[in-house]
């Protein structure tokens, strides 16, 4: 957890980039990037020379070779592009160096084959003038990153400060939302995690965590640590700033060499990547219709459909494994919608595969960015059926207000699906997603009991598929309606006819006094 030190040291960088000409908040993050990649690479380069210092034997990887970079008199070391040595230079020598040797270094680093390398290659500096670079420099050497959970929270925190939504429907999805969906769906040591429209791999970073957090023994056998660090994360986008943001948020999290790859999900094929995933968890962006000439032939064979919403949700289906489940964020119109495409999407979850669970949202949690009504659906790629009844949640309240400025509503310690402090009813009322929680784990038992005024109840597959597959909530939601007992119009014209007698007996009075 952050302290507000840290938090003003981030927001005293922040506002250096602002005064010091940049003012888009992408380029502010991309910029930061680039440079705790490079002190990044100069802290390996350092464990590589004290662990041969120790062995007393060559440095079996040099991140920074011998010998200059650079020809002529503007030839430099490479030891000179190692963030501990040019932090010390004066501002126009540093400004030099960074800009001529390390940026050109970095853009070169794609061979050793790790995914930062390889979205590397197009970095840009674009950083101004030499005092803002030294200024920016010293402030981030201030800040402590030597412990995995600081930096990580350190850069979502700096994420958070994305407060304008991308192009083509991107928006970043909220943190104690990925969470709530992480927990539903309890990612294990083995699974194999995909993201289909990563952005800034906020999903992934949090099924790091949960597994760090709940499976720190199995972490420990090589193998679980191989497979953690080089095979369980993947995530794809077709952004490059935000492969590269998305990248360094992995390994600031402790996952060394993610596979996050340049990918159009929706326009590619898929063979290579058909049922190779135990997991799916995404929040796509929803941009309306496409070409039917650019969608992936392998989606439109699942479902004949132009709709984003739709083509993605086939998408997750092709990536799954059978038996591979799903925790993915979809428009209210996935859920009621008409069209054919509509109907068969939903047949297909209910009738060929098994759905869980379908969360409601409530209108405010995308805001500044969007106000559309959302939900989260929970399935299981089964290829068999297996669907006996439908979990719904009708959540009113995540924590924060529903409105644009989007400001807790309660303590940090009793925010989020897992509080640190337990809370109390009118608590709960504020923050529903303990709540989410509790009953998901209970929707084979208990939660089939509950009416269907409840805040959570459970349908029968028959029922669904008699309502042509209907997904909304307020399909199946009954509402108490208290009766109240109201006059006749027989009694209420007696009562006009008696004040009218009043009124009128009193007027005359009033005459009378005044003759």
């Amino acid at each position: 957890m952050l302290t507000g030190e840290l938090r003003n040291q981030i927001d005293r960088i922040w506002d250096s980039f602002w005064t010091g000409g940049i003012s888009n908040p992408l380029e502010v993050i991309e910029q930061i990037t680039y440079l705790l990649f490079i002190r990044r690479l100069d802290e390996l380069h350092t464990l590589e020379e004290a662990k041969a210092s120790r062995l007393k034997r060559p440095m079996a990887r040099r991140i920074f070779p011998e010998g200059m970079s650079g020809e002529g008199r503007n030839a430099r070391p490479y030891e000179d592009l190692r963030w501990s040595r040019f932090r010390h230079f004066a501002a126009s020598e540093m400004f030099a160096v960074v800009g001529e040797h390390v940026f050109p270094f970095l853009r070169t680093l794609g061979g050793d084959g790790s995914t930062y390398s390889h979205h590397m290659k197009d970095a840009r500096f674009t950083i101004p003038t030499p005092a803002l670079l030294a200024r920016v420099v010293d402030m981030l050497e201030a800040v402590p990153m030597e412990d995995t959970d600081t930096k990580g929270d350190i850069y979502e925190y700096m994420l958070g400060k994305i407060a304008s939504a991308g192009q083509n429907g991107q928006f970043r999805t909220p943190r104690h939302l990925i969470r709530l969906m992480v927990e539903m769906t309890a990612p294990g040591p083995k699974d194999v995690i995909v993201d289909p429209a990563s952005g800034t791999c906020g999903f992934l970073v949090a099924a790091g965590e949960y597994v760090q957090r709940h499976h720190a023994a199995a972490l420990h056998e090589d193998a679980a640590r191989e497979h953690f660090h080089h095979g369980m994360f993947h995530g794809f986008d077709f952004d490059g700033t935000m492969l590269r943001i998305g990248s360094m948020n992995m390994l600031l999290h402790g996952v060394e060499n993610p596979d996050v790859r340049y990918r159009d999900s929706l326009a590619q094929d898929h063979a290579e990547d058909a049922e190779r995933y135990t997991l799916v968890l995404a929040n796509p962006p929803f941009a309306g219709s496409l070409d039917v000439e650019t969608v992936a032939k392998d989606l439109t064979a699942i479902v004949k459909t132009r709709k984003t919403e739709l083509l993605f949700l086939a998408l997750f289906l092709r990536l799954l494994k059978p038996g591979g489940r799903a925790a993915v964020i979809v428009p209210d119109g996935v859920l009621f919608g008409s069209s054919k495409a509509h109907k068969e999407l939903r047949r297909m979850l209910v009738e060929d595969h098994r759905l869980d669970g379908v969360v409601s949202l409530p209108a405010g949690v995308f805001r500044p960015y969007a106000g559309v009504s959302c939900a989260i659906l929970l399935f299981t790629r089964t290829d068999s059926g297996g669907t006996d009844g439908v979990w719904f949640y009708d959540m009113q309240a995540d924590g924060w207000s529903l409105d644009d400025k989007r400001t807790p509503l309660l303590p940090e310690a009793k925010l989020g699906p897992v509080p640190a402090e337990a809370l109390t009813e009118a608590e709960q009322a504020k923050n529903n997603l303990p709540d989410v929680l509790s009953r998901w784990r209970r929707r084979g038992d208990a939660e089939r009991a509950r009416p269907r005024t409840a805040q959570s109840f459970w349908v029968p597959k028959a029922e669904i598929a008699a309502a042509g597959y209907d997904l909304s909530l307020n399909r199946y939601k009954e509402v108490v309606r208290e009766e109240v007992q109201q006059r006749t119009p027989k009694e209420i014209l007696a009562e006009l006819r008696r004040l009218e007698t009043e009124i009128g007996e009193g007027m005359a009075r009033l005459e009378g006094m005044l003759s």
